[in-house]
């Protein structure tokens, strides 16, 4: 019997979370709404880039990554660092 509840307990909260945003201003669909907007959710806490980490809410573009090619130069005892 035990067995039995512990797997319908397991079921529904697998299946009660499928699809859905804690907060509406998640889904990336509602980030042009006006509550998703500053200052209608600073208030709250619910904007976007407070909601989301920053990798997801990058939007795909066609232009290359900028890389930084620059080599930072550490000098230590007699050498020197050449341009």
């Amino acid at each position: 019997m035990k067995l039995r509840w512990l797997c319908l307990i397991l079921a529904l909260a697998w299946f009660s979370g499928c699809d859905q945003y804690r907060y509406p201003c998640q889904n990336p669909d509602n980030w042009e709404k006006k509550e998703c907007k500053r200052p209608y959710c600073s208030s709250t806490g619910t904007c976007p880039d407070q909601l989301v980490k920053p990798e997801d809410a990058k939007v795909e573009s066609n232009e290359p990554a900028k890389v930084d090619t620059t080599v930072p130069c550490v000098v230590t005892g007699t050498a020197r660092c050449s341009n």
